[in-house]
């Protein structure tokens, strides 16, 4: 068992440890249980889920860049009725708190997929993938507008009881608007950053590497500007800030937390290695003996500037 200097509270819910799988990057849990004690993770957040079941985008899905990764996966994935029928009820017979990643085209999208999932046992929390285009109103992305961020939010508190989490766009001017936009439409914590639009080229057929164009690039490329926006988005909230991007190590980990983060989760790091989230805790559990901490929220927000550095 993780040793208790681990443990905290996040929107009410009790977690082993700060260090979450990612959304899109570790399936629905069930996949992965036969490979990883599930039960040493802090929490696991499924793959988005949609009203239907949605194929994806064309291949090529993803290329590897020097130092991360660009994905168009296209929020494939089977539907919130066939997570709840056939995949949720095997993560059951473990403790880890699963926190279902829910995205949509339309509010009404995010509220229905929302409302499926009140009906179900073995749900913690949920976690909104602002970053789709609003198909009713132009193809504006719920991320890039904090009026548009702020109606969709108030829609789906009004539905949910179970904690609310929005995980923001990195593809913004500021951050700190759509921050104060989730939380007082009604968010219970927020987590950051999703992934950058990015674009490789293959020169000799001078196509795009991904298939659907653009894709969204992770991984350890983009560690220093997640920081950066993680500590920017802590200064401006209330909730419980979650931080992610580019996260290898407890040394990264605790980078989050002292930048404001409460917990954090693991994304690219789980393709080349599956039980990354669970090395990193370990990884964190290590240095907070080491800087004589009671408790890793000892950590949280504690970074040191210069007055003419912030």
């Amino acid at each position: 068992m993780t040793d208790e200097r681990l443990a905290i509270t996040l929107c009410g819910i009790k977690l082993r440890n700060p260090v979450m799988a990612a959304s899109g990057t570790f399936g629905y849990g069930v996949e992965f249980a036969s490979i990883v004690d599930l039960n040493k993770l802090g929490a696991l957040v499924t793959k988005g889920l949609s009203r239907e079941p949605i194929a994806g985008n064309a291949a090529p899905r993803l290329w590897h860049t020097d130092a991360g990764m660009i994905n168009s996966v296209g929020l494939q994935n089977v539907g919130v009725g066939a997570f709840i029928r056939d995949k949720l009820p095997g993560l059951k017979p473990f403790s880890v708190p699963v926190i279902a990643n829910v995205f949509g085209y339309a509010e009404e999208d995010y509220v229905e997929v929302v409302r499926a999932l009140e009906d179900a046992d073995g749900v913690a929390a949920y976690e909104l993938n602002v970053s789709c285009p609003n198909t009713k109103h132009g193809g504006i992305f719920f991320s890039s507008e904090p009026s548009a961020l702020s109606a969709l939010v108030q829609q789906v508190r009004a539905a949910a009881k179970r904690p609310l989490i929005v995980k923001l766009s990195p593809n913004v001017g500021s951050i700190q608007p759509f921050v104060r936009a989730a939380e007082e439409a009604g968010a219970d914590a927020v987590s950051l950053v999703n992934t950058f639009i990015s674009l490789a080229i293959d020169i000799r057929t001078r196509k795009p590497r991904i298939g659907a164009g653009f894709g969204g690039l992770s991984g350890r490329a983009i560690k220093p500007i997640a920081l950066r926006l993680v500590y920017e988005a802590a200064q401006a909230a209330k909730v419980p800030v979650i931080g992610l991007g580019g996260i290898a190590s407890g040394e990264d980990a605790a980078e989050f937390l002292i930048a404001g983060a409460r917990a954090v989760e693991v994304g690219t790091a789980n393709f080349a290695d599956p039980k990354a989230p669970v090395r990193i805790a370990k990884e964190l559990e290590k240095l907070v003996r080491e800087v004589g901490a009671s408790n890793v929220v000892e950590l949280v927000g504690t970074v040191r500037f210069p007055n003419s550095a912030k």
